[in-house]
């Protein structure tokens, strides 16, 4: 929730699913103001162990929508520090960012590669391979993942005129270079709650 605030545009695909989890994960809190968690109290209170996957998880919120901004950067920075992280990686994700014409909204692009350095995959490996190290336990976060990471790219689509199909416009979710761990992570949640036995049709 604190991510989803973070750009000050807490729309209503955002409001309902976080409703939806509260209602079906949490029942005793429905009804209740959630505000949004500080760094500092969190840090207060999660286990050591959990505070890298934490933040994983909170960084596969930030580019899930492929949109990535100034104040989700910011925040995730603080969370790094109050919970005593220091993310090189962080860096590496910040350098993805494209300023759009209005100037106030970013999206996650392809680096790049100039002359004399490395290739664009090269650049991002340490970020992917760090993404990738995430590790899915609860299932309620599983089923949170799977609710938030849809199970196709939705921008995909023909353009159909008078029957004939006059334009494809590929799926604009693969121009984000972390693309493949989003996928990555629906999926080890798919599989968390296959093997807890719960049945993952509804989020197929």
């Amino acid at each position: 929730m604190s991510i989803a605030w973070a750009d000050g545009e807490y729309d209503p695909k955002e409001q309902a699913l976080i409703e939806d989890l509260i209602r079906s994960e949490w029942p005793q809190e429905e009804g209740k103001t959630l505000d949004p968690l500080s760094p500092e109290a969190l840090a207060a209170q999660l286990q050591p162990e959990f505070r890298e996957d934490f933040l994983r998880t909170a960084v596969m919120t930030a580019v899930a929508d492929g949109v990535y901004s100034e104040s989700e950067d910011q925040l995730l920075h603080r969370f790094a520090t109050a919970l005593g992280l220091e993310l090189p990686q962080l860096d590496l994700l910040k350098t993805t960012l494209a300023t759009s014409e209005a100037g106030s909204r970013q999206t996650l692009t392809p680096i790049q590669a100039d002359a004399g350095h490395p290739e664009p995959t090269n650049l991002l490996d340490p970020l992917r391979h760090w993404m990738d190290g995430i590790q899915v336990r609860d299932p309620r976060v599983a089923r949170f993942l799977c609710r938030m990471i849809p199970s196709q790219c939705p921008f995909e689509q023909d353009v159909v005129v008078f029957g004939h199909k006059v334009m494809h416009i590929p799926p604009m979710c693969k121009l984000n270079p972390l693309y493949d761990q989003v996928v990555g992570l629906r999926f080890r949640a798919l599989s968390l709650l296959a093997e807890k036995g719960e049945d993952t049709t509804q989020y197929v």
